[in-house]
């Protein structure tokens, strides 16, 4: 190959590489234009109190499980969303919160953290969702499951933000192992197609369809309840017939719910 010839085809390589980089890039830059999230909180100060979406545990008899998400602190907010899972027991006077925080696996060696309180704080001044819901007797069968799918978590001393194992990581594990929870988490969830290094094909976290991923930055998903899903570099994009959305990194889901 000539040298003209070898620049000819660096020089198409990179447009390539740049117009992937743009495509991929272009959700989460818009994020931050459209002031979805916010670079300008600090951590110090940012709020950690009840969004106010749910009773408090005394007044909810019934038992409750959910799962929740918030966009990241910082620039990070841009591309991912945390999640965490929280139950309450029939008659429990408090919600119990289970998540994985990088920070505490950092720092004592355990990313697992189990807390009583408001299961829907924002998350360092992020406002969460609800993704799932489980109420009544169908809660107080999938507590026992979700328990148990927390106990056998096996990357509670491991945390990558990028691609995982990380919260995301967490959540999407514990809902494989509990289907009735049938969670659909957002293409912002990054971290939720990681799998174990010598594991390429799962269930889908809904458990409505299943999954390829290598390392979760490359993958494929297709099930009922998430439609289909590429992942890209850990980012995805998707559609979901069911409900009418498409699904873009940084942005999230776009149409109905």
């Amino acid at each position: 190959m000539s040298r003209l010839s070898l620049l000819a085809t660096i020089a198409i390589n990179l447009r390539r590489l740049i117009v992937i980089l743009g495509i991929l890039l272009a959700g989460p830059a818009l994020a931050l234009v459209s002031g979805a999230v916010s670079l300008e909180r600090s951590w110090h100060t940012a709020s950690r109190e009840s969004a106010g979406l749910m009773p408090p545990a005394a007044a909810t008899p019934e038992a409750v499980v959910q799962v929740y998400g918030a966009r990241t602190f910082g620039w990070r907010g841009a591309f991912a969303v945390h999640t965490w899972i929280a139950a309450k027991p029939a008659g429990a006077d408090s919600y119990t919160t289970y998540e994985v925080i990088g920070w505490r696996a950092w720092r004592d060696g355990n990313a697992l953290v189990r807390r009583e309180g408001p299961p829907d704080r924002h998350w360092f001044g992020a406002k969460p969702e609800i993704y799932a819901e489980l109420r009544g007797s169908e809660a107080a069968a999938a507590i026992p499951e979700i328990e148990a799918a927390i106990a056998a978590y096996p990357y509670t001393t491991q945390y990558r933000t990028w691609p995982g194992p990380n919260s995301n990581t967490f959540t999407a594990s514990i809902a494989r192992q509990v289907p009735a929870l049938r969670l659909d988490l957002p293409p912002t969830a990054v971290g939720k197609d990681y799998l174990a290094a010598d594991r390429f094909f799962a269930e889908a976290p809904s458990g409505t369809g299943y999954q390829v991923s290598l390392l979760g930055a490359l993958g494929l998903l297709a099930a009922r309840e998430e439609g289909l899903e590429i992942n890209l570099l850990g980012m995805t994009f998707g559609i979901d017939p069911g409900d009418l959305a498409v699904k873009v990194p940084g942005l999230g889901r776009l149409g109905a719910r």
